[in-house]
């Protein structure tokens, strides 16, 4: 199900919770938001973010879809 960001709710099922975070996640991805942000954050704090984020991506996407899904590589048998 997809939902609006004005629906975005955690805690009270985990298929919400799902939708919410793919929301959320969509959200984040916005360029204007991401200037914004990325220019506020100390160095540190953006070398957290990427270590938990990586531990995440690695946890939960193989090698493949890390290529086609993250990094969006149309040829991901090249690496």
């Amino acid at each position: 199900m997809a939902i609006q960001s004005d629906q975005i709710c955690f805690g009270l099922s985990e298929q919400l919770d799902k939708d919410s975070f793919s929301c959320f996640l969509q959200l984040a991805g916005n360029k204007e938001f991401t200037d914004t942000l990325s220019q506020r954050m100390t160095s540190e704090e953006i070398g957290d973010f990427v270590s938990r984020f990586m531990d995440l991506l690695r946890r939960y996407l193989s090698e493949e879809e890390y290529h086609r899904l993250f990094l969006q590589d149309k040829n991901p048998h090249k690496h």
